[in-house]
């Protein structure tokens, strides 16, 4: 029998994770990865729910909105919203601290995942002002989400993750009614998820 090297997804399709395709898998199926991915290794504060790896997304694009001078083209949207699409489909964020650890094979199995996504979803290349001005968003809510999720003390974000960001009081997907910061369940983050994907399509 053949070594597998391919996940079911819930649609049915197989996504084969040595030579994916960019038609391995349905925006549903995505969605409901990236929901299902949670960030910070899974630990968070806040009962129910840790935060997944589809709301960090969203919030990215949306603290991008927030500080970008001219509107983000569609194309531009979808590259911040997709930027860790690939978790989603491996169905594991690795804690920055083990990915050295990890190797060569690893940083190759995202490098391919992350190819065929930007085939799929049509995502312009980054430039180096681009890449930064990403970079600052995902540093800062990365800050914002140890303090409000993780639990981590604000002195711990600067001297034991060596993150300088300064850590951001409001959610930037807060909405009338509901808590900022807290962790949305899986359902609903995949299908808020879901429906920015579309609206960017």
């Amino acid at each position: 029998m053949a070594d597998r090297a391919w996940v079911r997804l819930p649609s049915g399709r197989r996504l084969d994770l040595i030579s994916p395709t960019a038609f391995d898998w349905t925006d549903e199926d995505l969605a409901i990865g990236l929901s299902r991915t949670f960030r910070w290794g899974g630990h968070s504060v806040w009962p129910g729910a840790p935060l997944s790896v589809a709301q960090h997304s969203l919030a990215v694009l949306a603290l991008r909105r927030q500080r970008s001078r001219l509107p983000l083209s569609q194309a531009e949207a979808r590259r911040e919203l997709l930027h860790d699409a690939e978790e989603g489909l491996l169905g594991f964020d690795c804690i920055s601290p083990l990915k050295p650890f990890l190797g060569a094979g690893f940083a190759d199995l995202q490098s391919r995942l992350q190819a065929v996504v930007a085939l799929r979803y049509a995502l312009p290349s980054w430039t180096p002002e681009a890449k930064r001005l990403h970079k600052t968003c995902d540093v800062a809510l990365a800050a914002a989400e140890a303090v409000h999720v993780a639990g981590w003390t604000r002195a711990e974000v600067r001297g034991t993750l060596g993150i300088r960001a300064a850590v951001l009081e409001a959610d930037p997907l807060a909405t009338p009614g509901e808590t900022p910061w807290r962790p949305w369940p899986p359902e609903a983050a995949a299908e808020r998820f879901l429906a920015a994907l579309h609206e960017l399509a």
